[in-house]
């Protein structure tokens, strides 16, 4: 199960693919069907990464991160 971390709330915009970056800043860069589009920082909260855990954008539009599953492996 998932559990929000961002306190910041996204808006995406169609034709975009939402990431969180090495920086730990949520970055938005255009997908192959939008070819006017161009990469940028999206928001300013920046957030700390931890190991084995998987980050994402969740549905509401925040940062959420869920324990990865390595089936017995580091």
């Amino acid at each position: 199960m998932a559990e929000r971390i961002g306190k910041e709330k996204i808006d995406r915009e169609d034709g975009y693919l939402y990431f969180l970056g090495k920086d730990g800043f949520v970055w938005r860069t255009p997908m192959k069907t939008n070819p006017r589009g161009r990469k940028a920082k999206i928001g300013s909260e920046r957030v700390s990464r931890q190991e084995g855990f998987l980050y994402f954008i969740d549905k509401g539009g925040y940062v959420a991160r869920a324990k990865m599953n390595r089936r017995g492996r580091r």
